[in-house]
């Protein structure tokens, strides 16, 4: 199966949760599904409860609760979903070709997602008034962490990157939500790490407002979010392409300054003189 038929299929697979309140141990098996979407009408519920590290009575329950009379119900359903042709048509080129082709669909189906700007807007608005506002990021969505932070800093006032785990990390949340914060903006790429949720744990307990840029709806960050905003990840590669979420992040970065416009544009001309000054750039 081709990279676009794959990005058709997870999209088919996720309209099965749409308008369903999952629990927690429903979420990871929903984000099983997703993650395995191109075979999922072929495992058995042993062999799903085994990919979602939970027993094979909740797999049976989750099947219910998404309206079918059990889990072989669900398998059909499934198959149903991720039946597609048996060529290639649109699969030409190799593999690394391949790949890009399903970061555009990635990109496609962000974009479809912001036809709706109201969740963008009220994410840039909670972000731009919390003073400070901290940016979690660890492990692979470090890098993802620092770029947005690098950005945001010239037109926020106070941005602080958590980009290392330990209990350092709960002490500059600690420390973030004493001087003011009402907010934490969270990158959760896959590998999820397990310091990432005790970080979100944390931010909770101290009052901060979640909202967490994802690879999927299912993702088991949405457990700790207050709002949740999707970006997939390609897998196409040996480590995972992170076009998508990089792109939401600035998308989101435009939604701060938009929710400030006078500030922002302030900071910036300021920025701009500063820069001239020191003449740190060469053009």
């Amino acid at each position: 199966m081709n990279d676009g038929a794959v990005s058709a299929t997870t999209e088919r697979v996720l309209g099965l949760f749409e308008g369903v309140r999952l629990t927690p141990t429903q979420r990871r098996i929903a984000h099983c599904l997703v993650q395995h979407a191109p075979s999922v009408g072929y495992l058995s519920a042993a062999e799903v409860a085994e990919l979602a590290g939970v027993s094979q009575p909740s797999v049976t329950r989750f099947a219910t609760a998404l309206g079918h009379d059990g889990y072989p119900a669900l398998r059909r359903r499934l198959r149903e979903l991720t039946a597609g042709p048996t060529g290639r048509p649109g699969g030409t080129g190799n593999q690394l070709q391949q790949a890009v082709r399903a970061e555009i669909g990635n990109l496609d189906r962000l974009a479809g997602q912001l036809a709706d700007p109201d969740r963008i807007a009220e994410a840039g608005r909670l972000l731009a008034a919390s003073r400070p506002l901290p940016v979690l990021g660890l492990r692979a969505a470090a890098p993802l962490a620092a770029y947005f932070a690098y950005f945001a800093a010239k037109v926020h006032p106070d941005v602080r990157v958590l980009d290392t785990g330990g209990s350092l990390l709960t002490d500059r949340l600690e420390r973030a939500a004493d001087a003011g914060a009402n907010a934490l903006l969270a990158l959760v790429l896959p590998r999820y790490p397990r310091e990432t949720f005790e970080a979100l744990r944390e931010a909770r307990s101290a009052g901060l407002t979640i909202v967490a840029v994802t690879d999927s709806p299912v993702s088991p960050a949405t457990d700790h979010a207050d709002l949740v905003l999707p970006a997939g990840v390609g897998t196409g590669l040996v480590f995972d392409l992170h076009t998508a979420p990089m792109t939401l992040a600035m998308v989101l970065l435009q939604a701060l300054c938009d929710a400030a416009p006078a500030e922002t544009q302030r900071r910036l001309e300021a920025f701009e003189v500063s820069a001239a000054r020191r003449q740190l750039f060469v053009s």
